[in-house]
């Protein structure tokens, strides 16, 4: 009960949580500007391969685009399709090639654990709650332009493609209807971030926040009970990524 209250806030504060991990950043940066320190590992970056790992702590949600079924007769006793926020993690490694003085080109198989929920509000009758849990094994190929090293501390923005497949799933749904909404195994996201390299004596430790847009339509069978009335389901991520190498 108390893990499940941490992530309801989470879900709730996330857009704070963002805003504050950008100001974070912004002052740490300031702050190394303006003073001078020792350089920790200041051959480090001249590295053309180095490799390390990664937690990310993430919340998910499906964008819905209704079809042309929705309304009509057959669905006339539902007026709703609500997806939520739903919080989940991943771990995985880091591959990481030194392109030039200000380009990396960085992959991170991992392994992530989603939780997708849709809810059907229903006229007369009590609501459907649908949860999708979902295993996928991912394997993020992305560019990372860096800024110039200041001190112990570098900015840097990422983005790329994400594949992922479907390593097991599970689809739970209440009582009120047996049969469950059938997602596709494989999705496709564009990803885009930006974060902070700070340097340590024995490692490098760089807190990331990234957006993921799925780009495939993860509906699988339109023509279910709860299948019909949606046109299209792609995935929106957050992600806070702690990543150490």
């Amino acid at each position: 009960m108390q893990a499940t209250n941490i992530w309801y806030k989470f879900n709730i504060y996330r857009s704070k949580i963002v805003i504050a991990f950008v100001l974070v950043l912004l002052s740490i940066g300031s702050v190394s500007a303006q003073r001078k320190v020792a350089m920790n590992n200041p051959n480090y970056d001249d590295r053309f391969l180095s490799y390390g790992f990664l937690i990310g702590l993430h919340t998910s949600t499906y964008q819905l685009k209704y079809s042309d079924a929705f309304p009509s007769r057959e669905l006339d006793a539902v007026y709703s399709f609500s997806p939520s926020w739903s919080a989940g993690f991943s771990l995985g490694f880091i591959v990481n090639l030194n392109l030039s003085e200000f380009l990396d080109l960085r992959v991170t198989p991992k392994v992530s654990f989603y939780e997708h929920r849709l809810e059907y509000q229903r006229l007369d009758a009590p609501t459907i709650d649908e949860l999708v849990e979902t295993t996928v094994v991912e394997f993020p190929l992305l560019a990372k332009y860096k800024s110039e090293r200041r001190g112990n501390f570098r900015m840097y923005m990422v983005g790329g493609i994400k594949p992922g497949f479907e390593a097991s799933g599970k689809n739970d749904v209440d009582e009120i209807s047996k049969e469950n909404l059938e997602i596709r195994t494989f999705n496709m996201s564009f990803d885009i971030g930006f974060g902070i390299d700070m340097y340590y004596p024995l490692f490098k430790f760089s807190p990331e926040i990234r957006f993921s847009r799925g780009i495939t339509n993860m509906l699988g069978n339109d023509n279910s009970n709860l299948g019909r009335g949606i046109d299209r389901l792609n995935t929106n991520t957050v992600t806070l990524y702690l990543l150490f190498h």
